[in-house]
């Protein structure tokens, strides 16, 4: 009898989580940028693939007040950042966060984000349905240095 009653009890709890089955997004190699004391602002980069046509719409991480997904690109010679409404992900194509590109920016950060920690984010992705579906991430935070692109926005001479 109590085998039959923990069997009913599985069944239902397991019948009560929502299915992300719709989104099928599987992420690679999720990292953070580590940052410096009074530092308020990073970005999360990883790989994103999709079973089927999906859109990035949302991103969420309890470490910033404020998080978006950007896209950097070159306008006449500068290098310039701003928030969009969503990212597609092709059904079977690897769709590439990275520095100088589309990425996770987590800003008003509640705390310096050191080499090592691991840092969670949420992905929120959105079917043709218009069903939302979640993905949880844990990023490692990699040093400052990691995969820094050169550009003319950060540029400095020494003399």
């Amino acid at each position: 009898m109590n085998r039959f009653v923990i069997t009913c009890a599985t069944l239902a709890v397991a019948a009560s989580i929502p299915l992300s089955a719709s989104a099928q997004v599987t992420v690679k190699d999720p990292w953070v940028r580590a940052t410096v004391s009074q530092q308020k602002a990073t970005g999360a980069f990883m790989q994103l693939t999709s079973a089927q046509d999906t859109r990035l719409v949302e991103a969420k991480s309890p470490v910033a007040g404020v998080v978006e997904v950007h896209e950097m690109s070159m306008e006449k010679d500068v290098m310039k950042m701003r928030a969009i409404a969503g990212l597609d992900l092709p059904a079977g194509k690897t769709v590439e966060l990275k520095p100088g590109g589309y990425h996770v920016m987590l800003m008003d950060l509640k705390q310096q984000m050191k080499d090592g920690d691991t840092v969670p984010l949420t992905l929120v992705v959105e079917g043709k349905d218009k069903k939302r579906s979640t993905v949880e991430v844990k990023a490692t935070v990699k040093p400052l240095t990691t995969a820094a692109p050169a550009s003319k926005m950060d540029h400095q001479h020494k003399h």
